[in-house]
């Protein structure tokens, strides 16, 4: 590629941002325009800089990298993100590509595959690690189980509902307004496949889901 692809970093040890530094300069085709330390700190950079291609850790105090990348690809989409991260269970691998990570790659990878995703993220090629292809693979075998992926909130107000709470109690427990109650039931409803409120307990306690 004639072009130079403009890197930012974003990871919360100094160490890694250091190491990862020290390997971009080696590439001739790469330029390390910034570093930040956490996924807010990667949002207001990114405005800064406007890099090409952000390496972005995913565990950090404060905001995850999750989050950030989501924040970072709703205002600026043409930038393209890579995970790099230890961790490669599914619900990190899911979450970062449907925030818009266009990578995913574990910080043991070798340093010319590193840079070898970088070049491909870089001219929006999906780049994996076989660690993250096997995690998706492994999902997309596995059955879908309604309502694993109820957040922390809705399973509260689902398990208030097991208890027989009416919408204005669990407004009032929770210290939400009955609205928002409203709107997580549909999405309860929704996740669970069911269409009311008996259908949806009967399956929470079926399926031991709260």
């Amino acid at each position: 590629m004639s072009k130079t692809i403009r890197v930012m970093l974003v990871d919360d040890h100094a160490v890694v941002r250091s190491g990862l530094g020290a390997f971009l300069l080696v590439n001739k085709d790469m330029n390390l325009v910034g570093e930040a330390e956490s996924g807010e700190d990667a949002i207001e950079k990114t405005s800064l800089l406007n890099p090409d291609v952000i390496l972005m850790d995913l565990k950090m105090p404060g905001m995850g990298g999750v989050a950030a990348i989501r924040a970072i690809r709703q205002k600026y989409p043409e930038i393209r993100i890579i995970a790099l991260t230890s961790y490669a269970d599914e619900g990190l691998v899911q979450g970062a590509l449907q925030a818009g990570a266009i990578g995913y790659l574990m910080k043991n990878v070798q340093a010319f595959e590193l840079a070898n995703a970088i070049r491909s993220v870089a001219v929006g090629r999906l780049t994996l690690s076989p660690e993250a292809t096997e995690v998706l693979v492994q999902s997309a075998t596995q059955p879908v189980i309604p309502g694993h992926d109820l957040t922390e909130r809705e399973r509260d107000v689902l398990k208030l509902m097991v208890d027989g709470k009416q919408n204005a109690e669990i407004a009032q427990e929770l210290i939400i307004s009955p609205s928002t109650v409203k709107y997580h039931i549909g999405n309860i409803y929704s996740k669970l496949g069911v269409d009311s409120r008996v259908a949806a307990v009967s399956l929470a306690i079926q399926r031991q889901l709260v």
